[in-house]
């Protein structure tokens, strides 16, 4: 009997539509969160001279085989759930147990992935994003990554006063108490005459790319499913996670020369998944700005009818498109 091992938090409802998809198709699926381990999910896993990893992951309710899992789908699962008596260095050995443990077993598979997680964590890097996708023939807007004050007034000089910046690494952030989000934002005179607290961390520049619309790329496996993303406000003009309520959406077509960069830009980084953005220019020129190997992609389903959660099944079932 063949598996399907889904790896996501137990609350991400974008990996109940692939669930489902799967089941539909009539997949077996063992769904978990790494949160389940070690309190509600059970390991055992065995190898030997004679046979590579053998055993399986079991619940109150559910069970696996090793042996029978052909494919995974891993996505953002929560932190471990350890018991509430460890003591704090307690809690952080057995938390490095459990990811060497249950995430190398889960790890070594020898099936298809979307994506491998060592993958997903190296693709997380825009310094090896933009390399990458220029050595696969995408364009890139010019870019500083600095932290240096004399270093970033050079730049916007070099390209003409017309610079955004944005963060290097996720934008979201917890600050009291509250989530918020860092926008990609325009440089400003004001903010070249004071660049105080630049020194503190990574800031990247990037030269400001006139723009008649971005696309959202999804792209899973060697299907390349994009969507227009129309700005309806000067703020979403700029960032449109900005503005949502002000997008419009449109199906399009990946020009050919475009496509054929994705393809090796995910042949490079070794991906099977991966929300890709660009810049349409007026000309309509396409550049890339970056690729998520874990970004979101149901609310564009949702907009446009892009059948992303089928592709992922079909993707994790080997199944031809």
């Amino acid at each position: 009997m063949s598996a399907v091992l889904v790896i996501a938090a137990r609350d991400d409802w974008p990996t109940d539509r692939v669930v489902k998809a799967l089941t539909d198709g009539g997949a077996e699926v063992f769904r978990m969160d790494t949160a389940e381990f070690p309190l509600d999910l059970t390991l055992a896993g065995r190898i030997d001279a004679r046979q590579g990893w053998s055993g399986g992951l079991a619940t109150s309710r559910r069970a696996v085989d090793l042996a029978d899992i052909t494919a995974v789908y891993y996505r953002t699962p929560n932190a471990f759930e350890l018991p509430p008596t460890m003591s704090g260095p307690e809690r952080r050995f057995a938390a490095a147990q459990a990811r060497s443990g249950l995430g190398g077993i889960i790890t070594a598979l020898d099936c298809r992935w979307v994506s491998h997680p060592a993958a997903m964590s190296r693709a997380e890097y825009k310094p090896l994003q933009l390399a990458s996708a220029r050595d696969c023939g995408l364009a890139i807007p010019p870019t500083l990554i600095t932290n240096s004050a004399d270093a970033a007034r050079a730049f916007v000089g070099d390209m003409g006063g017309r610079v955004i910046c944005k963060p290097v690494a996720s934008p979201v952030l917890i600050e009291d108490d509250q989530l918020k989000t860092v926008y990609t934002r325009r440089v400003t005179e004001e903010d070249l005459a004071d660049l105080r607290g630049i020194e503190t961390t990574a800031h990247l520049f990037q030269a400001w790319v006139d723009k008649a619309h971005e696309v959202r790329l999804t792209v899973v496996g060697d299907r390349l499913l994009a969507a227009e993303v129309h700005a309806g406000s000067d703020a979403a003009h700029t960032d449109w996670r900005s503005d949502y309520a002000s997008l419009t959406y449109q199906v399009v077509q990946v020009p050919d020369t475009v496509a054929a960069g994705v393809r090796s830009y995910m042949g490079k980084l070794n991906l099977r998944f991966a929300a890709m953005d660009f810049i349409v220019g007026p000309d309509g020129a396409w550049t890339f700005l970056e690729a998520n190997p874990c970004g979101q992609w149901d609310w564009i389903e949702h907009h446009t009818g892009l059948p992303i959660a089928q592709a992922i099944a079909d993707e994790l079932q080997g199944a031809a498109t």
